[in-house]
């Protein structure tokens, strides 16, 4: 199932952050050679300082992260403004609390063959079909992003819809896009209708019977 983490559920879910945060070394130092700073086998930075929300595809009983992204509400600090501010055209506002920024999406490729819940479908998919889902929940109604292009591909395939407002070539050796995914129950039924699903993907926090314990 897909999972959200606000700072309220950090704590007794610390395994699962763990394990996030791992996930994000592998994929974006290990593999991708972005340079960032890592601290051993973990991958954190200023922003994880602020209170973000996390969804994650994963099995809280076993501890397993299979892809995570984090979220981030416009009206504060975010990459977007911060650092990659040159991908948006001048005339874009960006800044709404309705707005929302996703960075740091990853997909564990080598755990999730061992994926049992729906392993005929993407995590990719599974992860961004929970998105909108959080979204509608949370009256999140724009989703903003920067994306290497190739990534339009993996959005496609989901049944989500991008807007691409502008991109920047000094970044690194591949263009960084600026887009933005619109969060409605038309997206809704168009990515569960290109899934095949019709149940919701998204459950909430982990509850006591995800992780295998009694409530208090």
């Amino acid at each position: 199932m897909i999972y959200s983490l606000e700072q309220l559920h950090y704590r007794q879910n610390s395994g699962l952050l763990y394990q996030m945060y791992r996930l994000r070394k592998k994929v974006f130092f290990d593999q991708l050679n972005w340079d960032i700073d890592v601290q051993g086998n973990l991958e954190r930075d200023s922003y994880d300082e602020l209170d973000p929300v996390y969804l994650m595809l994963a099995d809280p009983k076993r501890g397993q992260v299979f892809a995570s992204m984090r979220l981030m509400p416009t009206t504060g600090p975010t990459l977007l403004h911060d650092v990659f501010e040159d991908t948006m055209p001048d005339a874009a506002k960006l800044s709404a609390p309705a707005i929302w920024e996703c960075t740091r999406f990853c997909v564990d490729e080598e755990l999730d063959q061992r994926r049992t819940y729906l392993p005929h479908l993407p995590a990719s998919s599974l992860l961004l079909l929970g998105l909108c889902e959080f979204g509608l929940k949370t009256g999140i109604q724009t989703i903003a992003a920067n994306f290497d292009p190739a990534m339009r591909r993996i959005y496609h395939k989901a049944g989500c819809e991008v807007e691409v407002l502008g991109r920047s070539d000094v970044h690194g050796a591949r263009p960084v896009c600026c887009g933005v995914f619109e969060v409605s129950n038309r997206i809704h039924r168009q990515m569960r209708d290109k899934l095949g699903l019709r149940s919701p993907v998204y459950a909430g926090a982990p509850s006591d019977k995800d992780l295998g314990r009694e409530a208090a």
